[in-house]
């Protein structure tokens, strides 16, 4: 009852002198900010319980006598008990990085659905989109009885081509990856689920990614990897922060205080930081500099917020206000994104799978990549006699990228037995399949498979059908990079030998990274696939036969080679350690080779500002992605609104569809700082014409891209000047169409 609603009669309390009544508990009161109810229940805890909340632990069933699942855990990478007097519900934590992953704790036969990888979502340029995403994670979650996802926003810059995390990141670009992240945390946070914005901060390379120092000036970080952060922070309102492994200027991210502290002071955020697992080096030095929850704390090298932290607060070298603030802002998260009042529970009851895979596909669709259409080879016709599908599984399912975001597909995934078996292993497929989808759409063609391993079973099958469409894959996975960016030499042979055939060769990339194509020239078609996730096949068989007209756009540079990268040669990269996942010292002593990256090489220029600034030509450019028809951008008009209290600018672009196809295409406004040499992606926008059709579009403008930081005032800034504004089809499209505007100095809001 509320206690609003309570209200007592002097002729009550005569008649019924002994009679208790108590108002419902403040933390209960749903009218009330979660602010107020959030204190309230700091207020009613013990010490014991304050420290029960600070730590995590490792819930996942490893067999028969391994079980390392906590009573009252649902399983998964993470468990903190509730506490049932104060209705504070248990925290259920999984990975989730492109869907809930819960390995060893699904029923039989049961799995998730795997959205497709980051740079298809960021691909996009679509945060409704990255929302539906979000809501998928959260529904899924809450149905297993997950409060509490591992995922929802990684808004790492992927500022090298070989990180074998890209695949989860969201492109190279800090304005486009920090809106799809706040657009993917509010979806997961509409189902009463928890988002993890991850990882803080400049995760780059994964090499020794335990131990490596990024090194980089103030100004540099704000303007690109925190500038992301910063983004989804303050539009996303996600209820944790996961620090990385990774040091940040000599110290570990996690007990970083500029790192753990610029979220609370300066964008206004009420949630908590965690640790990512095995990251957690100290008790006192993590706990002052703003760390909130050490998390799978089985994987440190000792409990850091137990018994360590009581003590430290016993000896005052730790306040008991500090432990006060880790319990609120946990507590404050679970309250308002309404996990506290709506507990997650494993539900048997049937999940709408269609619903969910049907997203993961729409996404897969309007993200993947057409980068070559020699004589518009694509799309396909539908009346094609013959084809021939070569190599990459294709008859059976398709690619995805390993380590903690490793779903597990409903039925269960193809492993590769003849490759890595171990964490971030095994090397795995969704059962998915392209052949499959293909022949449904074209059930009177010939179709048929050649693995690829004999190239020349490939050549004849090639020569006796009107088609080839030779599938290429490379796997990535957390834990390590790429040594290169090469596909393997089997398959750079087998697609030369096929081209040789002269027939129509149409290659499919489902890859991790960009990757060099040698034989590039040979082909008619390339589609960047990417890891298309759990309804792959048929996204990749609607592109290639015209269902679906590509819309999706490179969110990562492509390189011609490594020698264009800020950092050609890093040492140790392509080593993967095999290593157990719970043995993290052998783990974090096997693979030390780069010790520190200085990321002020391109420091806020990331990817494609990178190119420009160093006058180099990329295979591909950032933005860049071809459609079955064409359009042209007419006129560009300015609209501004700004004052001391509003800085608004809408690009008014009026675009035509010139072709014969329904399409859509993305407008990307790019603006020149006046004294900088190279643009910055102002803001961005999918619009969808009927051939023929044209559009007036308003594409606002985002103030903080206009800006620049100022270290000396800690704070941003637009400079007095002129101000150079274009539209254009990607970074480096040479029909942008171009117009100056005039801004006077204005301070914008940190």
């Amino acid at each position: 009852m509320k206690r609003s609603h309570i209200f007592l009669m002097s002729s009550m309390l005569v008649s019924l002198p002994n009679l208790a009544f108590s108002a419902e508990p403040v933390w209960k009161d749903t009218s009330l900010p979660s602010a107020e109810r959030a204190k309230a229940l700091v207020s009613a805890m013990t010490p014991s319980e304050k420290l029960q909340l600070v730590v995590s632990h490792y819930a996942v069933d490893n067999g028969p006598g391994k079980s390392s699942v906590p009573k009252g855990a649902v399983g998964g990478a993470g468990y903190v008990p509730g506490i049932d007097r104060l209705g504070i519900p248990a925290q259920q934590i999984t990975d989730a990085g492109l869907g809930i992953t819960n390995p060893n704790n699904i029923r039989p036969g049961d799995g998730a659905t795997a959205l497709p990888s980051g740079q298809i979502l960021s691909g996009t340029f679509e945060p409704d989109l990255a929302y539906q995403a979000g809501q998928v994670l959260g529904k899924e979650a809450f149905h297993r009885g997950f409060n509490v996802l591992l995922g929802g926003g990684g808004a790492v810059l992927v500022r090298d081509p070989r990180n074998g995390r890209n695949f989860e990141y969201l492109g190279e670009d800090s304005l486009l990856a920090g809106n799809m992240a706040a657009a993917q945390i509010q979806g997961v946070q509409s189902q009463h689920v928890i988002a993890t914005a991850k990882q803080f901060a400049f995760g780059a390379i994964e090499t020794n990614r335990m131990k490596v120092d990024m090194r980089i000036g103030e100004k540099e970080g704000r303007e690109s990897d925190l500038l992301a952060f910063e983004i989804a922070v303050k539009q996303g309102k996600p209820g944790a922060i996961m620090c990385a492994y990774n040091k940040v200027n000599g110290d570990y991210s996690c007990e970083n205080s500029y790192l753990l502290q610029l979220p609370k002071r300066n964008w206004g955020y009420r949630g908590y930081v965690l640790t990512d697992w095995g990251a957690t080096h100290s008790t006192v030095k993590s706990a002052n500099a703003g760390l909130d929850q050490e998390s799978g704390a089985s994987f440190d090298q000792k409990i850091y917020f137990g018994k360590d932290l009581k003590e430290a607060i016993a000896k005052g070298e730790v306040s008991k206000g500090r432990l006060d603030n880790m319990v609120y802002r946990i507590v404050y998260s679970l309250i308002d994104v309404g996990a506290y009042d709506h507990p997650a529970y494993k539900s048997d009851q049937a999940e709408n799978v269609a619903a969910d895979e049907a997203i993961s596909q729409k996404i897969a669709e309007n993200g993947i990549v057409l980068l070559k259409n020699h004589h518009n080879i694509l799309p396909l016709s539908s009346q094609i006699k013959s084809i021939a599908i070569i190599g990459g599984k294709a008859d059976q399912g398709v690619l995805s990228g390993g380590g903690s975001s490793q779903v597990t597909a409903r039925g269960g995934n193809i492993v590769d037995h003849t490759r890595i078996q171990q964490w971030p292993g095994p090397v795995s497929y969704f059962p998915s399949s392209p052949m499959k989808a293909i022949q449904a759409l074209v059930p009177n063609a010939k179709v048929n498979f050649a693995a690829g391993n004999d190239i020349q079973q490939a050549v004849d099958l090639a020569k006796h059908s009107d088609v080839a469409i030779v599938f290429a894959t490379k796997w990535s996975a957390e834990g390590f990079d790429s040594a290169n960016l090469q596909l393997s030499a089997e398959q750079n042979q087998l697609i030369e030998a096929v081209a040789k055939t002269g027939k129509p060769v149409v290659v499919v990339l489902e890859t991790g990274n960009p990757v060099e194509m040698p034989w590039l020239h040979d082909v008619d078609g390339v589609l960047a696939a990417w890891y298309p996730g759990t309804s792959g096949g048929p996204a990749i068989a609607n592109i290639l036969f015209g269902q679906v007209n590509p819309s999706g756009r490179l969110t990562t540079t492509w390189p011609k080679a490594l020698s264009q990268v800020p950092y050609p040669y890093i040492e140790g990269a392509g080593k993967i350690v095999n290593a157990d996942v719970l043995a993290v010292k052998q783990y974090s002593s096997d693979n030390q080779a780069v010790s520190s990256v200085n990321l002020n090489e391109d420091g806020a220029n990331v990817g494609y500002r990178w190119y420009e600034q160093k006058r180099l030509t990329p295979l591909y450019p950032f933005g860049y992605g071809l459609s079955y028809t064409t359009f042209k951008y007419k006129k560009l008009i300015l609209e501004k609104d700004f004052d001391k209290d509003r800085h608004t600018m809408i690009a008014n672009v009026t675009v035509e569809n010139t072709g014969n196809r329904d399409g859509a295409d993305v407008i990307q406004i790019y603006g020149k700082i006046p004294g900088e040499t190279t643009s910055r992606l102002l803001g961005f926008r999918k619009v969808y014409l009927k051939a023929g059709e044209t559009q007036t579009v308003p594409v606002p403008l985002f103030s903080v891209s206009l800006a620049h930081y100022v270290p000396v005032k800690h704070s941003w800034e637009i400079i007095s000047g002129n101000y150079e504004i274009s539209a254009r089809s990607d970074s480096l499209s040479h029909d942008a169409l171009k117009t100056n505007i005039h801004l006077d100095q204005i301070d914008v809001q940190d």
